[in-house]
């Protein structure tokens, strides 16, 4: 009955004359909005169809195996900073490492971050990936204090190694590598922030924590029986859970989270310090956010390095190689240690090349706080910036034969390794003020686990398998895979 009111009503001519007029209203405005912006000399670039600009394409072209002619055709008729209609706002898109660097070091004075209401009902206000000013600072210092060389060196490399290594142990012969990776990674960060090894509590966290991911990258309608609706409920349950490990360790020492003087040992025991002054929702907040960034992004990592070397027989052998020789010195029984972690440059390579091929992180939105002019354009204030750094890495001007996954192309250059976040091409992790806290961390879980599983495994891809990019990057299927131990055991 619904569809045939519709129905009826747009063959109602004066229903249809209505609809056109709307439509052509929208047209006009849209128009009218691109050539007053010409006059503030935007970029050039076009705002798409009526009401849905270009968000169509976009998400076309990103749920394929290549996504670039989106880009590049807007490129070769606009520049490299073009003006376009995503997600229901005007926005600006830059594929310029330099506008891009710009971005992001004029954080908190000329951009800001800004996420839809939706994203910020599921992360909950008091996300690092959402406040600003001077808690930021504050609270985005702290995480890099907790994740910093010698943080990782003396205290959580242990942990590391122990709690990969007891995955690997739990493997049958046929795995899917994406879904045993974020188990992993779920489990180091509930470790690192709260000090929890995995059991019954954080086996059931995980479990409405993905309940809780689906909903950042679905339709945000709030019923009950909608994916978002499940997500807010599964976001209350984790919120719940994380509540009473805040109290609990309150109640323990309820003066300071820091026994008494004692170096911290998780990250909870430092949000509780009296000079932070934060409240148990914010630190709720803030903890959800963290599992958001530490579960999804480096278990994708790891899943597609293993792609990748797969498909390079010769950088298989070649890490393979390098592996096996700190394996043979330790009895293959060893855990990895900083030194080893430190004496792996074709490894350093082989995790370059796959964060510069697969951009799980694809680019970042930004708002302007002010009228924002970089080479010759004028961005309005508070209008929607959008910076590329997919466009970026896969620019044949930044690195030859972009598109192809080929390590070997760092060995010219290990200094770039230490600037990450820092240069204009090669940004996995974002930059400036922004720039992921926990990157170094994340390079040394990719490098344990390929570790372990290159010195304990050999396998087979079960299926043919492919990389997408929307709503996030990720394999089809998981990426099955067909395992089998060798000799050596993991103890």
């Amino acid at each position: 009955m619904e569809y045939t009111f519709i129905l009826s009503s747009l063959l109602n001519p004066c229903s249809l004359i209505s609809l056109i007029l709307i439509v052509l209203i929208f047209v006009f405005r849209s128009s009218f909005r691109l050539n007053s912006s010409r006059k503030l000399q935007l970029p050039p670039g076009t705002l798409g169809l009526p009401f849905l600009g270009e968000s169509l394409q976009i998400i076309s072209a990103y749920k394929t195996e290549n996504p670039e002619p989106f880009i590049d055709e807007r490129v070769k008729r606009y520049g490299n900073v073009f003006t376009t209609h995503l997600f229901g706002k005007p926005t600006i898109f830059s594929t310029d490492p330099d506008v891009n660097r710009y971005i992001l070091q004029n954080e908190g004075r000329l951009f800001e971050s800004s996420y839809p209401s939706s994203i910020t009902n599921l992360l909950g206000k008091h996300s690092l990936l959402i406040i600003k000013g001077n808690l930021h600072k504050k609270l985005h210092s702290l995480t890099m204090s907790f994740a910093n060389s010698s943080i990782i060196r003396d205290h959580l490399l242990v942990d590391v190694n122990r709690l990969v290594k007891l995955n690997l142990n739990s493997w049958s012969d046929h795995v899917l590598l994406q879904d045993e990776a974020k188990k992993i990674t779920f489990e180091l960060t509930v470790k690192q922030l709260m000090s929890i090894d995995p059991g019954e509590y954080s086996e059931k966290l995980r479990k409405e924590y993905v309940l809780l991911i689906e909903g950042f990258f679905s339709v945000p309608i709030p019923f009950f029986f909608t994916t978002y609706g499940r997500a807010i409920k599964a976001r209350r349950k984790v919120a719940e859970s994380l509540l009473s490990v805040v109290r609990e360790r309150r109640k323990e020492n309820p003066s300071s989270g820091n026994g008494g003087g004692k170096k911290n040992k998780d990250m909870l025991e430092a949000l509780l310090e009296e000079e932070c002054g934060l409240s148990d929702e914010e630190i709720v907040d803030f903890m959800l956010a963290l599992l958001v960034a530490g579960y999804e992004t480096t278990s994708t990592i790891m899943t597609l390095v293993v792609k990748f070397l797969t498909e390079t027989p010769l950088a298989l052998a070649q890490l393979k190689e390098e592996h096996e020789k700190i394996a043979a010195e330790k009895g293959y029984s060893g855990s990895l240690q900083w030194s080893d972690y430190k004496s792996l440059p074709f490894t350093q390579c082989v995790i370059n090349e796959t964060l510069r091929v697969a951009n799980i992180i694809s680019g970042v939105f930004r708002k302007t706080t002010a009228d924002v002019t970089i080479k010759g354009f004028t961005i309005p204030k508070g209008w929607t910036v959008f910076a590329s750094f997919r466009a970026v890495h896969l620019h044949q001007d930044n690195y030859k034969e972009s598109r192809s996954f080929n390590p070997w192309r760092w060995q010219d250059d290990l200094a770039s390794m230490s600037s990450i976040g820092n240069g204009n091409s090669f940004t996995p992790f974002g930059g400036g003020p922004r720039l992921c806290p926990g990157y170094e961390l994340s390079r040394v879980e990719i490098c344990v686990f390929l570790h372990h599983f290159i010195t304990h495994f050999s396998w087979v891809p079960a299926e043919e398998d492919k990389l997408i990019f929307f709503p996030t990057t990720r394999t089809v299927k998981r990426y099955p895979i067909n395992i089998q131990r060798r000799n050596c055991q993991v103890e």
